[in-house]
């Protein structure tokens, strides 16, 4: 087979969540695990970080990633799902993973598929693995697909784990209340091994601190280590350069660092090219987890951390959060889709300027979609689609249900449809925004190119 035969191959044989949902969830490591052992067990020949968390956490790889590159370490990158390209789960210093390799992978694995039956995503994780041990990196930033405990990347022993936030998410399969879904995400949580907490609520810390400290795992709130100032820039409409979010950060002391004062503590300003503002609640699980790794013996210089939060975007080849696509229409996209995602959407937007506000959403019919089309903006025109999955919420029923919020606009079958439709009603100083399921997102550039629209 060669590489376009190969993921055919993948999405015809496998169950896939992103297509066939809760049937292609399995509710336990036994798969993967099997997969590993008749591989050789890749995840244990090289050194990892693990990252959960309901939102937020393919951003934090993605800067984690660009740092522990720019301080000259092999950096393997894991994320899901992909946008345009299935290579774009597996990185290494920001290159995807070869076709060749794909294609090799697949022919091994063949044999054990009948015996196993793995799922596309258990598949998709023993491949980065496999990939990360052939190209021998110093370190793995591995994202968790869904939940932590039972997630298939929760097989390995990082060095340190992050979960970024808890929010109402996946509730069939994590629970219906934060503590139940804190309690899965709290499952990446290994023996011995630190692990960080971006942000946290009154109802989860106890289950972080719960589980913690029976792991006997040093528990860092990364929250109320650090403290922040910012700036917040405006997007203007005929910037061709993307702006950069300025922030001077300073570790406080706390009661159990006896040592001298970390060169960190002495304040230090940043830029980061992940424009929205909710990647502030992001930042501060990312500085303390490259405080930790520094405490552990990993040399993770000032200047690397500052060049690699400048250059994330270039460095890993991130795509989908705040990505400004075109000027003339000015066009952005942000994959949030579920409640705490809309709602950073919502805070990023109060702070830009433009006349009239298009926004093109769809989701997936097995979220809470009510939920989150509460939180949507109603001074905006919509543009109800939907994405080519069999999960993918019909455009006249979110656009019945939008009504419900009084969200007004009409129904498009399609992204290139619901793009024209707001291409003819933009007028200069407009925003249009792309927003919801990530597989709907990931049809914007082709709309684009069809519609002649300059990216």
């Amino acid at each position: 087979m060669d590489y376009k035969e190969t993921i055919e191959f993948l999405y015809a044989q496998l169950p896939v969540f992103s297509r066939d949902g809760a049937s292609a969830f399995k509710k336990d490591l036994g798969n993967t695990l099997a997969l590993c052992a008749a591989l050789g067990n890749p995840h244990t020949k090289f050194k990892s970080i693990h990252i959960a968390g309901t939102n937020g956490k393919g951003s934090s790889s993605h800067m984690l990633a660009a740092v522990f590159q720019e301080s000259g370490y092999k950096t393997g990158l894991y994320t899901s799902p992909h946008l345009y390209d299935f290579r774009e789960r597996i990185r290494v210093n920001g290159a995807l993973c070869t076709k060749e390799f794909v294609v090799n992978f697949v022919e091994r694995v063949r044999p054990h598929l009948d015996r196993i039956r793995p799922s596309f995503f258990e598949i998709t994780v023993v491949m980065a693995f496999c990939y990360f041990e052939q190209q021998k990196v110093d370190i793995a930033v591995i994202e968790t697909g869904l939940g932590g405990r039972l997630d298939s990347t929760n097989v390995i022993i990082p060095e340190l784990s992050l979960i970024t936030n808890i929010g109402f998410d996946h509730m069939q399969f994590l629970g219906n209340t934060l503590p139940e879904i804190a309690g899965e995400k709290a499952g990446i949580i290994k023996e011995g091994r630190p692990v960080v907490i971006s942000e946290y609520l009154p109802e989860t810390k106890p289950v972080f601190e719960n589980v913690a400290k029976k792991r006997h795992a040093p528990l860092y709130l990364a929250r109320d280590l650090w403290e922040l100032s910012v700036g917040v820039p405006t997007i203007p409409i005929d910037n061709e350069q993307a702006p950069l979010l300025t922030i001077c950060t300073h570790r406080k002391k706390n009661g159990s660092e006896i040592s001298p004062v970390h060169p960190m503590a002495l304040g230090e300003i940043y830029q980061l090219d992940l424009v929205g503002s909710y990647q502030l609640k992001n930042i501060f699980g990312v500085l303390e987890s490259i405080h930790q790794m520094r405490q552990l013996g990993w040399n993770i210089e000032k200047e690397a951390i500052r060049k690699g939060l400048k250059r994330v975007k270039a460095l890993t080849g991130i795509v989908g959060r705040w990505d400004q696509l075109s000027t003339d229409p000015w066009i952005i996209t942000d994959v949030g889709h579920n409640v705490d995602g809309i709602r950073m959407i919502r805070n990023q937007l109060s702070k830009m300027k433009f006349a009239k506000l298009h926004i093109i959403t769809g989701f997936v019919k097995d979220k809470d979609v009510s939920a989150s089309l509460k939180e949507m903006p109603k001074n905006a025109q919509y543009y109800f689609t939907q994405a080519p999955i069999p999960r993918a919420l019909a455009a006249v029923e979110l656009k019945v249900l939008a009504q419900k919020y009084e969200l007004a606009g009409n129904d498009y079958a399609n992204m290139k449809e619901a793009l024209y439709a707001a291409k003819a009603n933009y007028s200069n100083g407009d925003l249009i925004l792309v927003c919801g399921s990530v597989f709907l997102v990931a049809e914007v550039k082709e709309s684009m190119r069809q519609l002649n629209i300059i990216a």
